[in-house]
């Protein structure tokens, strides 16, 4: 029976794709790309070919119900986005909902994706986490964060390169400047990179290295009362390792 796929992709090392990611991908009738070059990077690497169209933010919304027609036809259908699993901080959402609303059956394969070893790295607790992905740039950025600011839980957010120190200079002002905090940069790539400390002295690292890459930061929770700090802070050969 056809079906949609959502095949996670490797975040950085090209070897990080499964054995099964790989075999679907072979199978599918089409994959649909977030950007169809850098899938094509991809496929190459791996001696497939196969027809690809593009799915992405600025086209989902007029694009879904054409796709779910398509396998409603009989096509197998493969969704990944640039890097990790689909819709994970990427387009995916709208058209899972969309197929499983028409009846159409729907498997996510397990995969990468970068907020798993980024919070595991990181040190802090991972039995409870609250994923935030990206926060909005500007309006309700400020309201997002006060509603965060007594989260008990580790935090995890993505952020661009460009924002990160005034990003982390705003978890300061809100969270404190002694919070613990931990930066995941250009995770399984040549140049990865973990940063811990507080969120006052990982602000002054990055205002004096340019951050540069795919990056992932993950804030302590909020010590709970009268129960001590369930995310010390790192110890002092610990910090900005």
């Amino acid at each position: 029976m056809a079906k949609l796929y959502l095949v996670p992709t490797p975040i950085g090392n090209l070897d990080d794709i499964t054995l099964r990611a790989v075999r679907v991908l072979s199978e599918a009738d089409t994959i649909l790309a977030e950007d169809t070059r850098t899938t094509q990077v991809l496929l190459r690497h791996l001696g497939i070919e196969k027809k690809m169209r593009s799915h992405h933010k600025f086209n989902e919304h007029a694009t879904v119900e054409a796709v779910a027609a398509s396998i409603e036809a009989g096509e197998t259908v493969a969704l990944v986005s640039d890097a990790g699993t689909p819709g994970i901080s990427d387009p995916g959402f709208l058209l899972v909902r969309t197929c499983i609303g028409r009846g159409i059956d729907v498997e996510t394969l397990p995969g990468a994706t970068a907020f798993v070893p980024a919070l595991v790295d990181s040190g802090f607790p991972c039995d409870r986490f609250c994923f935030e992905g990206f926060l909005p740039p500007k309006k309700g950025r400020t309201k997002r964060l006060d509603r965060l600011r007594d989260e008990e839980r580790t935090m995890i957010f993505y952020e661009s390169p460009y924002r990160l120190v005034r990003t982390l200079t705003q978890f300061a002002e809100v969270f404190g400047p002694d919070r613990p905090v931990s930066v995941a940069r250009e995770l399984t790539k040549r140049f990865e990179e973990n940063v811990r400390g507080t969120l006052g002295e990982v602000a002054r690292h990055f205002a004096a290295h340019e951050p540069k890459g795919e990056i992932v930061v993950v804030v302590g929770g909020k010590p709970a009362r009268g129960k001590g700090a369930d995310t010390a802070e790192p110890d002092d050969e610990e910090r900005l390792r």
